[in-house]
């Protein structure tokens, strides 16, 4: 038996049976499940599965094992339950609707978490593929920032290869928005492929020629979200005999007409006013708001909200070409690397320490979630130690005006992506909130006995 296995089974009998699932997902380093009767999972055991680095109680229960484990340990949950990945047991849909809906509604979460939370839904499933489109893109204008010729056949291939999503994103935003707020996903597909249709350019509305990809990624938000209100109205009152030619056509009319009138000036509005006023906050806050940017970001992605800053990374890069908030908010995995480390040389924790040694080298290349749950946060103090190393170099970072040229990672893995060839300049950064993480944590961020909770 494998220990991916083991650590399924376990799972498996402290969420309180097969029985008691209903769905199974993940991500890149978490478990997602949804379960039947939520009381019954034993989230102190769950924690102390030998391989388990953290358990969050949210719509789903995430239970963070990290990268590449993930897959293994989704898989042998599916194996076990007989459930498919992303599969709902029939006729429970409606179930976990109404009781999620309920445990939302206790928690009292602000209506931001819920929709930086369906933004980060709608994007998760891109990440694998904007990471590999992402570096792809890097190494090729690594290359031709080395003097390469653009025109060799190779380049030329490697920019098709790593273009191709870029191209594509917004069909595949509108379709998985759509989708998670309930409506047809070819629909939303639909608004992504009218939002940035080059043929926009032809026609004139109102006197005015059309601009293709206006209000960008967060007109196909918006687009998308209201394909899926409209059709939910519009399927309301028409007969079901004639439901699958009416309902499609009556949504596609009113909300692309809209979109065009209403929805793209909007978002184009809401696009340039988010964009610059980030840029102008960095060049001009420099210090200051790199170091705030940087220190905040990892409650961020303690609550996994952090996804639903995607849509503002990809606008920054239409917009600006790169996004300069990426390599500041990058710093944050860097200084609980710092902290970590720190934590590694102080204990003599055994269990510890074997925690630190597998998750650091996933850390080093931005993947910082098995550190966050496994380590840092359980300890406490050394949390915010690594904000505040992150801090440091966040400062460093926005004073040096360092940018990236694609998303998905962070880390030694976001340097073929920086901008301008500043990949020296990106990697000090790197180094200055390993160091300030690593100081501040040895000099006052942990105690041997902090480790006894571990």
């Amino acid at each position: 038996m494998t220990r991916e296995q083991q650590i399924a089974i376990s799972i498996l009998q402290y969420v309180g049976g097969k029985e008691n699932i209903i769905r199974i997902a993940h991500c890149i380093t978490r478990v997602r499940v949804s379960l039947r009767e939520p009381g019954k999972a034993n989230m102190d055991a769950l924690k102390q599965i030998e391989g388990v680095m953290g358990v969050i109680e949210d719509e789903t229960l995430q239970i963070v094992v990290g990268p590449g484990v993930v897959n293994k340990v989704a898989a042998a949950l599916c194996e076990l339950t007989g459930l498919e990945l992303g599969e709902v047991i029939e006729n429970e849909a409606e179930d976990i609707a109404e009781r999620t809906k309920a445990r939302v509604k206790a928690r009292q979460q602000t209506p931001l978490k819920r929709l930086l939370r369906k933004i980060g839904s709608i994007f998760i499933p891109l990440i694998p593929g904007l990471v590999a489109s992402g570096i792809i893109n890097g190494i090729a204008n690594f290359a031709k920032n080395a003097g390469v010729d653009p025109q060799t056949t190779w380049l030329q291939l490697l920019l098709l290869i790593g273009g191709g999503i870029f191209a594509s994103l917004g069909v595949l935003v509108g379709y998985n928005t759509a989708k998670e707020f309930g409506g047809t996903p070819v629909l939303g597909a639909i608004a992504g492929i009218l939002v940035f249709n080059p043929a926009l350019a032809d026609i004139k509305l109102f006197g005015e020629a059309l601009t293709p990809g206006r209000g960008g990624l967060f007109a196909v938000l918006l687009a998308a979200w209201l394909m899926a209100a409209v059709e939910k109205r519009v399927r309301s009152f028409v007969p079901n005999a004639v439901d699958i030619i009416v309902t499609p056509l009556i949504t596609v009319l009113i909300v692309c007409l809209f979109t065009l009138i209403a929805v793209q000036p909007l978002a184009g509005w809401l696009s340039f006013a988010i964009t610059s006023g980030l840029k102008a906050v960095l060049d001009i806050g420099g210090v200051v708001a790199g170091a705030v940017l940087a220190g905040t970001f990892l409650p961020l992605v303690m609550v996994g909200l952090h996804h639903g800053l995607t849509p503002i990374h990809m606008e920054l890069i239409q917009k600006l070409g790169s996004t300069p908030l990426l390599p500041v908010l990058a710093m944050a995995g860097a200084g609980q690397v710092g902290a970590a480390i720190a934590v590694y040389v102080k204990t003599k924790n055994e269990r510890l320490r074997n925690i630190i040694k597998g998750a650091l080298p996933v850390g080093f290349l931005g993947i910082g979630e098995p550190l966050l749950y496994g380590v840092t946060l359980p300890l406490g103090r050394p949390f915010v130690t690594a904000c505040l190393g992150a801090a440091v170099g966040g400062a460093f970072q926005a004073v040096m005006k360092t940018a990236a040229l694609g998303i998905g990672v962070s880390g030694l893995s976001l340097i073929p992506l920086i901008s301008d060839g500043k990949y020296v300049i990106y990697f000090i950064g790197l180094v200055i909130s390993y160091t300030f993480g690593f100081l501040f944590t040895y000099w006052f961020g942990f105690k041997e006995e902090m480790a006894a909770h571990i």
